[in-house]
């Protein structure tokens, strides 16, 4: 497959075309086609902007149909009826039943911008610079947002000094016995710790690109208490984890907690489309008018599909439901393969439809895992400060048969790599599919 015009004219800061160096040309559902007519299973989905899938023909017919009427397409962010609709929807659908009262903020189209805005309001409200992030987070890699981002790959990059962020450890850095909510409590109660009184936290409940790190729903509520204890405010970072991936439509849902301030991009079009939102709390919109600007904050293409999503798939507590079936699925069959080859050193972590096979840090494991079985079919991505983690995460809507495909293509890999590296392992035996 002839890649040369890429390497001619494209920047080398390009990444997933050299994990994946074939030439996409279609895609349906949880399958892509390269220009050759091959098929691959989407175990990627967009880096969770595809939670329902490619061109989701219901999604497609609204959009189509939207286009068809002449519908208003780039609004900045003038009054247009689909984006009325869609804040309708939302409220309906999402907001209202879970008793929230949030103000909407459209920013800029990805998920970085919702983070710079939140991060300029939370300073605003609160007249304070620091802002407390974790080890092993990703927000962004624009200025504000790389600040708060901790792996040093991005951060180098950014060619000038990234100030007024303070890092904590995050849940079970230190490991499972230590508790780091603690930890940042001492900090925060002792006035020669050298901690500047922070203005907000920004968290991701699950980190995506940290390697699918899971904070502890205690933990998640330990922090909620000290943010109000301390007179912080609670940025939850739920732009690869939210809409549905862990399950419910947010990801903190289950830990019972109120954010101060949420913020959304990727899935939230439902279509692959840019789209990008700031929920914030009424009280802190203490914005002027036109102070946070953007020129394409006002996608009304994906404001059409976002709320032809919510209506298809959050009138009820079917595809929640789904999720978790599907989650049960994955855990189990990723756990019987870190036991089948137990002297690999594997680990399964995860929460929903994001669950990481961890290996040893620095082996590069994951990485040949990985090209393995976008070899045998499978578009799979790495995660973690050294990509020591193998990422599985398919569109919510797969269906259970390609699931359990896509599980036995990595199970193969997995077992090859290792086979072919010498190593010793159990026969491979996994759980799923009556095998």
């Amino acid at each position: 497959m002839d890649l040369k015009i890429f390497d001619r004219m494209e920047s080398e800061v390009r990444g997933y075309v050299r994990s994946f160096p074939v030439i996409f040309n279609k895609a349906r559902g949880s399958e892509l086609y390269d220009e050759d007519g091959r098929c691959y299973i989407d175990f990627f989905s967009g880096a969770g902007t595809l939670n329902y899938g490619h061109n989701n023909p219901v999604l497609r017919e609204r959009m189509m149909a939207y286009l068809e009427s002449d519908g208003v397409t780039h609004a900045l962010d003038m009054a247009t009826s689909a984006k009325k609709y869609f804040m309708q929807t939302l409220g309906r659908l999402v907001l209202e039943p879970r008793g929230m009262d949030y103000v909407l903020q459209f920013t800029g189209p990805t998920g970085t911008n919702a983070v710079e805005a939140a991060l300029k309001i939370a300073r605003q409200v609160k007249g304070r610079q620091n802002v407390i992030s974790f080890t092993h987070g990703f927000h962004g890699v624009s200025g504000g947002s790389l600040a708060a981002t901790a792996n040093r790959k991005f951060r180098k990059a950014a060619g000038v000094a990234l100030g007024n962020i303070s890092f904590m450890p995050y849940d079970g850095y230190f490991g499972p016995d230590v508790n780091t909510m603690a930890y940042l409590e001492r900090m925060l109660d002792d006035p020669s710790s050298g901690l500047d009184q922070p203005a907000a936290v920004i968290v991701e409940t699950v980190q995506g690109e940290g390697g699918v790190n899971v904070a502890s729903q205690r933990w998640l509520r330990e922090l909620e208490r000290l943010c109000r204890r301390h007179d912080m405010l609670l940025i939850v970072d739920d732009i690869q984890v939210g809409c549905g991936r862990t399950g419910g439509f947010f990801s903190f849902e289950a830990a019972g907690i109120s954010p101060d301030i949420v913020t959304l991009s990727k899935s939230l079009s439902g279509f692959g489309l840019p789209m990008s939102l700031v929920l914030l709390r009424r009280e802190l919109d203490v914005w002027e008018p036109g102070a946070h600007s953007g020129t394409f904050r006002g996608n009304n293409l994906a404001f059409v599909t976002a709320a032809q999503a919510l209506e298809t798939y959050w009138t009820d507590a079917a595809l929640s439901e789904e999720v978790e079936a599907k989650e049960r699925l994955v855990r189990d069959w990723l756990e019987n393969l870190a036991h089948s080859c137990r002297d690999a050193g594997l680990g399964v972590r995860g929460r929903g439809l994001i669950q990481g096979l961890v290996t040893p840090v620095g082996d590069g494991l994951a990485g040949r895992i990985a090209r393995r079985a976008f070899e045998l079919g499978v578009v799979i991505e790495t995660s973690g400060a050294q990509d020591e983690v193998l990422k599985v995460l398919p569109a919510l809507t797969i269906p259970r048969e390609q699931l359990q495909q896509g599980l036995e293509i990595v199970e193969r890999s997995v077992g090859e790599v290792l086979a072919g590296e010498g190593r010793r392992s159990r026969p491979l035996k996994v759980a799923g599919g009556g095998r």
